[in-house]
């Protein structure tokens, strides 16, 4: 240890500083805050969130339109396509985003992501790609931003999908209260 200056045991076995941590040192705290980021988004959704995904899932998206305001297919235009019943999808958090994000082309779902076949973000196409494919997408209500499409997902996991079908009691406690709406179900 001549002339290097005072090193602890465990750097001159690593042979590197501890105030140094080079490029292995970078690599295990990029794989640690990676492994963290999930965990930190795995804390359920406060009411306020759910409350601003119906709202939007209600009235921005007007998701309603073609879902029915239960999500289970029963559309509330008669103008508008039929939509899946979401209350029976089996679909993960991450496909659910991407449907909503990128539509579901050939199939009456719209992009809900303004840039979404814009740059190939979207199940690797862009416009020209679903147009050379004879694929079409309806034009959403409003395009949604990535915060919006979140609180989306989260009042569907929260009040729709895996729940079951509509039934009375669901119905007060997806509106917060009994509404007309929920006299459909007997009781």
């Amino acid at each position: 240890m001549q002339g290097s200056g005072r090193r602890s045991s465990w750097t001159i076995r690593r042979g590197f500083t501890r105030s140094e941590p080079g490029p292995a040192g970078a690599a295990l705290v990029f794989l640690v805050a990676l492994q963290l980021a999930p965990a930190a988004r795995a804390q359920p959704p406060d009411a306020a969130d759910i409350a601003e995904g119906m709202r939007i899932f209600l009235q921005k998206g007007n998701c309603q339109a073609c879902h029915g305001w239960a999500a289970d297919g029963r559309k509330m235009d008669n103008q508008m396509p039929d939509g899946a019943n979401l209350r029976e999808t089996k679909l993960e958090r991450g496909d659910v985003i991407v449907a909503i994000k990128c539509g579901r082309p050939g199939r009456s779902m719209p992009a809900f992501d303004k840039l979404a076949y814009s740059d190939a973000r979207c199940y690797g196409m862009k416009q020209v790609d679903l147009k050379a494919s004879g694929l079409s997408l309806p034009d959403p209500p409003a395009t949604l931003q990535p915060r919006e499409i979140e609180l989306l997902a989260d009042f569907l996991f929260a009040k729709i999908i895996g729940k079951g079908p509509m039934n009375r009691a669901r119905c007060v406690e997806y509106w917060g209260a009994q509404v007309e709406a929920c006299g459909e179900f007997p009781k």
